[in-house]
This record gives structure tokens, sequence and C-alpha cells, in this order.
């Protein structure tokens, strides 16, 4: 293969090799699995394991690729959200997570329910279906693209059998024990993942001559590395209040009242030992985060070295330094780094939008059912998703123009937000709502929210929202509700 000096041999032996390595994990922790190890684990998770698996499954392929190339626009102003990240999970570990576990929940939807009613639970979880096929596929669709642009063209490989042989990997390891194979892998692919960041790193600072400490150096000197924006005032995207607030809201919605995210915490022996996963898990994120945006400085400065033209999206700036211009040794691993990044976050999806799904729609902890009768239906519901996901990637291969990190939480601003205000109503009024209303505020908060993005500089004065809007959709879904609230809590 040009530039990337890999044999087809060589490159299917280390994927199969790989996945071979997943599938023996599934194996081992699929022994004797059922519909509720499928769900919780048996909730018997070591908390460390699940605080490295939820570092790669919350990086993902788009933080793998996206925030290195991120770095020329905005420099390191993207920790002014990963700041805000740790007061939203203080929120989660004390406030979203004891009451999950009070309630012994296994979708953490059911708390609609018993708060407002069946309507506002069916609409939190279809919220949930929503943003995580979204989510998910918009992730899983970068790494594709990369896969395909630097590895599947090459051999004639079209683009939805890219994705279709990765989602069939994913749901091959996965279908069996679901969370608790999930638990175990996205350990090894964490690791993987940085790795594959370290050995960049360090195998460019040995190209450009430069010491650790000296790299360490050129990137805290370079112009790429100003963190902190104070002075650009409400209407600059990246004043630090409003990145910081954004950031504590994403943190909150995105993983605290998020099934996927929060299926890795509810598996642990109990809550003391999953708030302690938050804990270490929120600080190493900081240093994780910093690791991929220092990358991006030392991958401009190599590009700036080398005199090459800069792809004209800069996700592919990694890709295509690791594949086109550093060694064959590290070209396998910046793929099996790449292959992590996109399995850490589409495996968990895919087990969460089944359970959520065989949860809250078809109703498998009230129906009675036998465990083969579950089984069945599980596994109907997990290849039903796995082709949405496939389906929705395709579409997003011919439509998205647009930096996919930057994407993501735009949708997330939008589809997340009726669930935030939904949750802040519970938890911070006492009255209950009428409950058959609920479905229209939470369409209509959307709606609203973008009508007023899109008209904010006449509206507010010139002030342009960023990712704050999250937060604007969750007052808006917490006023409407207001308005249907009545008194008592039934």
């Amino acid at each position: 293969m040009e530039g990337l000096g890999l044999s087809p041999i060589m490159l299917v032996s280390v994927v199969g090799g790989y996945f071979l390595f997943l599938y023996f994990i599934s194996y081992l922790t699929g022994k004797d699995a059922d519909t509720q190890t499928f769900f919780t684990a048996q909730r018997q998770s070591p908390w460390y394991l699940v605080a490295i698996g939820m570092i790669g499954a919350s990086l993902s392929g788009v933080t793998f690729i996206s925030v290195p190339g991120w770095v020329e626009s905005t420099q390191f102003s993207y920790m002014q959200m990963v700041f805000g990240y740790l007061l939203g999970y203080l929120i989660i570990a004390t406030v979203l997570m004891p009451m999950y576990y009070r309630m012994d929940l296994t979708s953490i939807y059911t708390y609609l329910e018993e708060r407002f009613g069946m309507a506002s639970y069916k609409t939190g979880a279809a919220f949930f279906l929503l943003s995580r096929t979204v989510q998910a596929s918009f992730r899983l669709y970068l790494v594709a693209l990369v896969l395909q642009s630097f590895v599947m063209d090459a051999y004639g490989i079209p683009f939805w059998l890219t994705v279709a042989m990765t989602i069939l990997m994913i749901w091959i390891y996965t279908h069996r024990a679901g969370i608790k194979t999930i638990v175990v892998t996205d350990v090894f692919q964490t690791v993987f993942m940085l790795s594959a960041v370290i050995m960049t790193i360090v195998t460019i600072g040995r190209a450009m001559d430069l010491s650790l400490g000296n790299l360490i150096s050129e990137v805290w000197r370079s112009d790429y590395s100003k963190m902190l924006f104070f002075e650009g005032g409400w209407s600059d995207s990246q004043n630090f209040f409003k990145q910081f607030l954004a950031g504590a809201s994403i943190a909150v919605v995105m993983t605290g009242l998020d099934q996927d995210m929060m299926q890795k915490n509810l598996t642990c022996k109990n809550i003391g030992e999953a708030q302690k996963n938050m804990f270490w898990f929120s600080i190493v994120l900081i240093f994780a985060n910093i690791l991929f945006l220092s990358l991006g400085v030392i991958l401009y400065l190599y590009a700036a070295q080398l005199g090459m033209d800069l792809p004209a999206k800069r996700d592919l700036l990694f890709p295509t330094i690791a594949l086109n211009h550093l060694s064959p040794a590290l070209g396998i691993v910046f793929v099996l780094g790449l292959i992590a990044a996109a399995y850490s976050s589409a495996d968990s999806a895919l087990t969460s939008l089944t359970t959520s799904y065989c949860v809250d729609f078809l109703g498998f902890e009230k129906k009675e059912r036998t465990e083969a009768e579950k089984k069945k239906t599980r596994l109907l519901v997990h290849i039903m998703f796995s082709f949405l996901l496939l389906f929705v990637i395709v579409i997003f291969y011919y439509i998205n123009d647009d930096a996919v990190i930057s994407q993501i939480f735009k949708v997330a601003g939008y589809t997340y937000g009726p669930l935030l205000g939904l949750y802040a109503f519970g938890f911070f009024m006492r009255q209950g709502v009428r409950d058959k209303w609920v479905p229209i505020v939470c369409i209509l908060s959307p709606i609203l929210t973008y009508v007023i993005n899109a008209n904010s500089e006449a509206l507010l004065g010139g002030y342009k929202f960023g990712f704050e809007l999250l937060i604007l959709n969750g007052l808006i879904t917490f006023s409407g509700l207001l308005l249907l609230s009545k008194k008592g809590t039934d």
C-alpha cells in the first residue's frame, strides 16, 4: 500500500489478530451469561476496570482523530470544556449515581416513570435512543472514513462494506455477554489508543531531533497552546465561562443522563466503588485530553518542518502523517489505535441501545418471559440496531462536510437538551407535571432552540451560541414542564 508501507497480508493479520484477542475475551466473559449479565454484568465489575474503560469510551475515535486537527483553529481552548467536565462529573457522582443505585435501576430512564409518569418515561428513553444512535454513528463514521481513505480504498473495498465489517466484528464479541465483556475489552482498547498517541509523539520527537523535554517545551511555547480565553467577552465562542458551563452540562447529559456511559457505572458492586471510579476517571481524563492536544501541536510543527501540504479536512492530519510520513511499524500502531478508538465507543453504544430498547420499550423487567424468550428477543434487537448504525453512517458519508467533533456537540445540544430539562425539573422541583403533554414540550424545545440559535445575533445583540446551546435547550424544556406542573409529585 502506497505511503503505509504495509502488505495486505500484514494488515489483515494485525487486524485479524486484534479481533481474535477481543473475541477470546468475549469467550471468557460470556460463559453462562444470561440477559441480566448482558445488561448489568451482575453488578460485579471492579471499579478500576470500569474507570479505565470509560476513558476510552469518552475519548473515542472523535478525540483520536478530530482533537489533534482542531488545535490549529482553537488552540487548547477545548481544555476549558474539559475543566467543566469535572464539575459535571462531581454532580453525577454525588447526585445522580446515588439515586440510580438506591432505585436499583437497569435503565436510568425508569426514574422518569416514577417521577412523572409513563409518557415522560418513554419520551426520555426515546430521546436517548435518538441521541446515542446519532452520536455513535458520527463517531464510527469518522473512524470508518479514515480506514476507507487510507486503507480500504487501496483494496477496492466500498465504504458500506468497511462499515459493515466493523459493526459485524463488534456484534460478534458483544452479543453474548454485553456489558460484562465490554468492561474488560474497553480496558485494552483504552491502552491501545493511548499507546498509539504516545508512540506517535515519541517517534515524531525523534524525527525532529528533539528530546522529550525539548518537545514539551516546543508545545508550550507554540502559539497553539493557549488554553484560557477571558478577553473575548460573552460573544466569543471560546470564552472561558461559556465553555466551562457548556462542558459541565455536556458531562451531565452525555455521561450522567446517558444509558451508554451509566450502564458501565452501574456494573460496579456498590455506590462507593462507582464513585471511586468516577473520581479517578475524571482525573485521568484531564491528562488524556492534554496528551491529544499536545499531539495536535506536534503534528502541526512536524508538518511545517516537512513542508507538507495540510489536508483540507484537518480531521485527517493525524492519519495523513501517521500513515504517509512515518514508519510502517508506526502505521500498524496507528491502525490498531484507530480500531480501538472505534470499538471502545461503538461496542458500548450498541449494547446500551439494545438494553434501553429491551427494558424501556419491550418491558423486560415488567413482563414475564423465560430466559430463552429474552435471549431471542435481545438478539434480534441487537441485530436491528447494528443495521440501524450501518444505515445512518452510510448517510453521513454522503452529507457530512464539517469537523466531526463540532457536529457531535451541535447535535447533542438539540437531542440531549430535553433530557437535561426533564431530570433538572425532577430533582429541583417538588411538583408533578401533566404527563401526557410532556412529549410535546420535549419535541418543541429543540425546535425553539434551533430558531433562537439561528436568529441569536439579531435577537440578542450579536450574541452567538456555542456549545452552551445545550443549556438553552434544557432551560426551555424546564420552563415548559413548569407550565405543565401540578401540585404534588404524583
